[in-house]
């Protein structure tokens, strides 16, 4: 069985969207040029495989939890890193040329990992220069509130030999970094490291923009509640990971930076990316 691919397209952008594989966009080009890596290879029927590439989407735990795990009250319950969203397949709602609607709701194996009753819906849209991700969450129980942790992981295409020459643009002045587990002062990114994998603690504006040599800016924006980024890439590899998150890892555990959703209250957001002309 062939995975479906659910394409749309509005000015000068087009992407495809893939619902069975976490409601990835595996593609995205603007003005003809390619935005986003893709490892093909993990791109397969395979629904335990994960993705490698596209944007897939990080809930209910962007990161990793300590010993995988989160506990609410006396109890405890198992997550894997980055959650299982981008692992479940997500229902199309609707579609036209230019956008698409996916769902995805919360069942007995959700419940197990994450005891909360959601709904969430992704609607990717193009139009103009920009791909937009607009989302709405619903906490759809009525005893308590559910946190809401989410993060988005572009691969952004970057050739390797490229590194060198990119920037990413930031303010932020600390940074944790999680190679090394340590926090230290944040001094510009090495991206021609063997591995960089930095949380920028401050960053204090919400956008970034992607200067790659010899192809148009990417500047990427968001919306609260979205307050970290975090930069991720691997010698060899051609892609940089700019990721908005809305709060640091393990926060689940730590409460730090965590916003929640009260009881049949629904929360909605974006984040944005444009290539310059």
């Amino acid at each position: 069985m062939s995975l479906d691919i659910v394409k749309i397209a509005g000015g000068a952008v087009a992407a495809e969207i893939v619902p069975e594989k976490g409601g990835i966009c595996t593609r995205l080009t603007i003005g003809g040029e390619e935005i986003l890596y893709l490892d093909p290879a993990t791109l397969d029927e395979d629904r335990e495989t994960k993705v490698r590439g596209g944007i897939p989407i990080l809930f209910p735990n962007p990161g990793r939890l300590t010993d995988d795990t989160y506990k609410l009250g006396s109890e405890s319950f198992f997550l894997p890193q980055h959650g299982f969203a981008r692992n479940l397949p997500w229902s199309l709602v609707k579609a036209d040329a230019s956008s698409v609607e996916l769902r995805l709701v919360s069942f007995h194996y959700t419940a197990e990992h994450f005891p909360f009753e959601f709904d969430i819906r992704v609607r990717y849209r193009c139009a103009g220069n920009t791909f937009t991700v607009e989302q709405t969450y619903a906490n759809m129980g009525t005893q308590r509130p559910m946190p809401l942790h989410v993060g988005f992981h572009p691969y952004f295409l970057v050739p390797d030999a490229d590194k060198a020459a990119t920037t990413i643009s930031t303010d932020a002045g600390r940074a944790w970094d999680n190679v090394a587990k340590a926090e230290r002062e944040f001094a510009g990114f090495d991206l021609t490291a063997d591995e960089l994998d930095l949380m920028l603690r401050d960053h204090s504006s919400r956008e970034t923009l992607i200067t790659r040599p010899g192809k148009r800016v990417i500047r990427m924006t968001w919306d609260a509640p979205f307050s970290q980024l975090v930069v991720w890439t691997q010698k060899g590899k051609d892609f940089v990971c700019v990721e908005p998150w809305t709060a640091a890892p393990d926060a689940l555990n730590t409460g730090e930076g965590l916003v929640h959703i009260g009881p049949r209250e629904t929360r909605k957001t974006w984040f944005a990316i444009t290539a310059l002309e």
